[in-house]
């Protein structure tokens, strides 16, 4: 055994407390912003995985897009088990419709009804303030954001190529 193994016993068990984890202060930081949402979304009548939904609708509308489920689960990184009933809820309540493609009856793109069009206008007010309750200036949330897209952009590349 080295001269030094104390020290690097000492350092690994630094790396395994529970607060130097980047994976729990991701996790506790998900379930915080998760249930900020649930409050803010409460009168929407929506829910975090609904609104993820609408906002990539709302996206697509507004460039003209037409959305197929496949595309939906990438973008939102959820699979078509997870999506699929989550889909059929909010068709339920009226805010898409799920179309089967003419040419191709495998695919099936999502078309917002006229109450998801309408609901954007209510949902402006959400992003803000967010950003409000989050108490950091906006500058630093970006940048937040930017660095956790580069986080995962390099794991899924370590997942992909691994």
């Amino acid at each position: 055994m080295s001269s030094d193994a104390p020290a690097s016993m000492e350092a690994d068990d630094l790396w395994l407390r529970l607060d130097n984890q980047l994976c729990f202060a991701l996790y506790a930081a998900n379930r915080a912003v998760t249930a900020e949402y649930r409050e803010l979304l409460a009168d929407l009548d929506l829910t975090y995985p609904q609104y993820l939904v609408m906002l990539v609708l709302w996206e697509a509308e507004r460039s003209g897009q037409v959305v197929k489920i496949s595309d939906l689960g990438q973008r939102l990184r959820l699979d078509t088990g997870t999506l699929t009933p989550l889909l059929k809820r909010m068709a339920g309540h009226g805010l898409l419709e799920r179309r089967r493609d003419q040419q191709d009856e495998r695919i099936v793109t999502l078309h917002l009804t006229a109450s998801g069009s309408a609901l954007r206008e209510s949902a402006r007010s959400v992003p803000r303030e967010l950003v409000c309750r989050a108490g950091m200036e906006r500058e630093q949330l970006v940048s937040l954001r930017q660095t956790l897209y580069q986080l995962l952009e390099h794991l899924e590349k370590v997942t992909d190529h691994g």
